[in-house]
């Protein structure tokens, strides 16, 4: 009799076990692409290649951007409008969401994962959050050395518990030490170049760079040795003197650093520079199809994607490395916008704005393995980033 009865009852736990156990999974094999013109992000699952769902009603996310908590499951969205939303990954759903600021421009999440730093141009200046509950931590206002107010631009974390940005009206760059978030301590760098435009941090979380768009070059800050200051790096990097058309400013964040090379667009022309990362100076230039935006490095160093400004936007070229030659050209479509690459680098994603999908390919064999429909595409971030200095 009491055998008979431990039958159905083993089954039944058996049932409840196995349906626990499909709600359950990882995070390391997710990521997020913004729909930029519907305030709205599809959940990504690359190893099967598909969209898990949409969150809606993230904002402006025309010029959005993302960071991931230390668990993967949440993320961080910096959307254009001033609004900061965390948002749940496998819920797929809002958890907190905070306008502060009119008008922001990125963030950072820190190194212990609990404060979440956004950049703002209006009104100028970094706001530091708790990431549990996005609760106001800290206001640190960019008024610079001029007593003028300043967009800031360029925001990342950095190892030490810190925070680093510049100051784009006032050509500052400033290191925040956030040990103590309510009272962050200030280090500041003035007359590091006119009008930086965008910084990027080494992967080492060494150095950060500024570039500059009122002038040639690279402001350099050695975080190692704050006392030695900000110096000039990669004069070439610039339109000296020379009124192009620059049609889309290249970001520093996708400038590929690969072994002990620097792979990064050269401004307003049709060319990639390669510099040594141990002294910053340019080794090669190699012609492109067009003003280069994004130069992404794969997973294992050997290639780097590229993908270009308008009117070239339907274009993606791969450089291998060792031999400084652009191996192939591809034309996924028009207006790609974004690249982005699996964990361990057996895929690279495509964002195309102006086709409303992402396309994914092999980059070994350069084959197209999947397609998505996605409503005007931009940034695709994966959740790899949460382990990465500066991101």
């Amino acid at each position: 009799m009491r055998a008979r009865m431990l039958v159905p009852l083993l089954f039944t736990l058996g049932a409840l076990t196995g349906c626990a156990s499909t709600n359950l999974r990882g995070t390391g094999d997710l990521g997020v692409v913004i729909e930029r013109a519907t305030g709205s992000v599809q959940v990504l699952d690359t190893t099967h290649r598909t969209s898990l769902g949409r969150i809606e009603g993230l904002g402006d996310m025309s010029h959005a951007s993302i960071s991931y908590s230390r668990d993967e499951r949440y993320a961080y969205v910096f959307g254009r409008d001033g609004g900061l939303t965390k948002i749940d990954l496998l819920t797929r759903r809002i958890d907190r969401r905070v306008i502060q600021a009119g008008n922001s421009i990125g963030g950072a999440i820190s190194g212990d994962g609990k404060l979440v730093a956004v950049a703002n141009y209006t009104p100028g200046g970094v706001k530091i959050f708790d990431a549990s509950d996005l609760s106001l931590i800290a206001d640190i206002p960019a008024v610079g050395a001029d007593g003028k107010r300043s967009k800031v631009i360029g925001l990342v974390d950095a190892p030490g518990q810190r925070f680093v940005f510049s100051l784009y009206d006032s050509g500052e760059i400033w290191v925040a030490d956030v040990h103590d978030p309510q009272k962050p301590v200030l280090h500041k760098f003035p007359n590091v170049g006119k009008e930086p435009y965008d910084g990027m941090i080494t992967s080492d979380g060494r150095h950060y760079a500024a570039g500059l768009f009122g002038e040639d070059g690279v402001a350099l800050l050695d975080l190692w040795n704050l006392d030695a200051g900000v110096k000039r790096a990669l004069v070439e990097f610039g339109r000296h003197g020379e009124k192009m058309p620059v049609y889309k400013m290249p970001h520093l964040e996708g400038w590929a650093a690969t072994g002990n090379e620097i792979v990064l667009p050269a401004v307003g022309r049709h060319e990639i520079i390669i510099a040594d990362e141990d002294n910053w100076k340019e080794v090669a230039r190699v012609p492109v199809a067009g003003q280069a935006v994004f130069a992404v490095a794969r997973p294992g160093g050997r290639q780097v994607w590229i993908n270009f400004a308008f009117p070239n936007n339907d274009t993606v070229q791969v450089l291998d490395l060792p031999t400084h030659r652009i191996v192939k050209t591809l034309k996924p479509g028009k207006g790609v916008l974004h690249i982005e690459f699996s964990p361990r680098g057996e895929q690279v994603w495509l964002s195309l704005r102006d086709e409303d999908r992402v396309e994914v390919y092999d980059p070994d064999s350069f084959a197209r393995i999947g397609t998505l429909p996605v409503k005007s595409p931009s940034g695709i971030f994966f959740t790899e980033r949460a382990h990465r200095i500066g991101l």
